[in-house]
């Protein structure tokens, strides 16, 4: 499995943010109450967030030589798939709470005001999940075997 690239992180950065940009947009103008997010989703984010770290440590501990037991490796390759998830889905929520708190920023006379402490939680406990799940994608790499093992009494042609 190949790491979560940059390129991708930021389409999806970009495409939530429009998604929530225009979502607000459409509910203002439908006379509709605007999206808040709850302190559940804020506290959820950031337990996200701490779950992948903690799954993903023994492995890094393994893999530095400092763990005595070894990791199950379909362990390993979950916690690598939940990190990958994590990361994707952390991008993707950080640009809806961007976009959020960017339509709350634009309308500072109206009475969003409360509102936007909750979009900047958002953003910063999503930001945490995308941040932990592109860490522990680090920690769960496995360094590259040296596949070039020659034997000292080998031949070489010409």
């Amino acid at each position: 499995m190949r790491r979560t690239s940059i390129p991708l992180i930021l389409a999806l950065l970009l495409a939530g943010a429009v998604v929530g940009w225009l979502g607000q947009l459409a509910l203002s103008a439908s006379s509709a109450p605007t999206l808040t997010p709850p302190i559940t989703l804020i506290v959820a984010l950031f337990g996200i967030a701490a779950i992948v770290v903690s799954l993903g440590w023994p492995i890094r501990q393994m893999l530095r030589g400092k763990r005595s037991r070894p990791v199950d490796p379909f362990f390993a390759m979950r916690v690598l798939v939940f990190a990958k998830a994590t990361s994707l889905t952390g991008a993707l929520l950080t640009g809806a709470a961007a976009g959020l708190t960017l339509y709350g920023l634009t309308r500072l006379l109206t009475p969003v005001l409360p509102a936007l402490w909750y979009d900047l939680l958002t953003v910063v406990g999503a930001g945490a999940m995308l941040a932990a799940g592109m860490l522990v994608e680090t920690w769960c790499r496995i360094p590259p075997e040296d596949h070039q093992t020659v034997p000292s009494h080998a031949v070489e042609r010409r």
